[in-house]
């Protein structure tokens, strides 16, 4: 089989480290690109590193390439994205899940994530559209002619459903906001991003149609990353999700002969676990 390229952004930890691995166990060249280095240091008390994930990924079976890269410096993403050509010359996915919008939450803002918007830091506006939306934007622009020019090549953008969580926060409008973070009420920055993130993914599938480059948003459930961990007594855990079962989920997606069917969509990996009979349970 000829060599398969991903690169997965934002996977020193969490669901951007389990993808990572999922892709490396199914055979794939993963670049993985990250902030938090062993040389630099973690950019958050939990643990995981770029240099981690990518010797992990080899562990798994495939082979793992780390690159430090701050998402919010273009610069440093134009050096990757050079460096992906230079050194691979293809890429046949592009894994969207840089994100620092939880950064405050993972520090423990518990209290401060669930509070209405008005009394949430202006600054959390910021973290989800310009450290968020605006990253995956900025790695698809740039990876664009990389990936127009590889057959049969997909843009995976991590998302949420946050249309299914306004309804549930209409309906408990006065009732208590401490609230699952994946089935409750979220807030106004976070909503805001996540829709951003699904028209991104649908108005690229439109002009990446020529060239045949799919292009999705994909809906984890609630995945038990270290920063969820944190807050387990808040949380249900009875349907929760691995982060390598949602990367099961996004190796057997990239494998699917009718991908293309399916791109401008927003994908539950949920459902694409039952298409693709993926346990993403552990």
């Amino acid at each position: 089989m000829a060599e398969r390229i991903a690169w997965v952004t934002g996977a020193s930890r969490g669901v951007g480290r389990g993808i990572a691995l999922a892709l490396g166990g199914a055979g794939w060249t993963v670049w993985v690109s990250a902030r938090s280095t062993r040389v630099a240091g973690s950019t958050s008390h939990l643990p995981g590193s770029v240099e981690e994930t990518a010797e992990a990924v080899t562990a798994a079976g495939g082979r793992g390439i780390g690159v430090v890269c701050d998402h919010r410096d273009d610069e440093q993403v134009r050096a990757a994205v050079r460096r992906i050509d230079a050194e691979s010359g293809a890429l046949h996915l592009l894994v969207n899940n840089a994100w620092a919008g939880y950064e405050r939450l993972n520090a423990g803002a518990w209290a401060e994530w669930n509070a209405p918007f008005w009394d949430q830091p202006l600054e959390l506006w910021d973290a989800m559209i310009g450290s968020g939306v605006r990253t995956h934007y900025v790695s698809s622009a740039l990876c664009a002619p990389l990936l127009r020019r590889t057959a049969g090549s997909a843009v995976v953008t991590v998302s949420m459903d946050v249309g299914a969580a306004q309804t549930d926060a209409d309906a408990n409008a006065n009732t208590d906001t401490d609230t699952d973070m994946d089935t409750g009420a979220h807030g106004v920055a976070y909503s805001v991003a996540k829709a951003a993130d699904d028209r991104l993914a649908a108005a690229m599938a439109r002009q990446f149609a020529a060239d045949g480059v799919a292009s999705v948003a994909l809906y984890p459930g609630l995945v038990r990353t270290e920063g969820v961990m944190q807050f387990a007594d808040h949380l249900d855990l009875d349907d929760s999700q691995s982060p390598r079962g949602v990367g099961r989920v996004v190796a057997a997606l990239a494998d699917d002969a009718e991908l293309m069917s399916m791109t401008g969509r927003s994908l539950h990996v949920a459902e694409l676990a039952r298409r693709y009979q993926v346990d993403v349970s552990t």
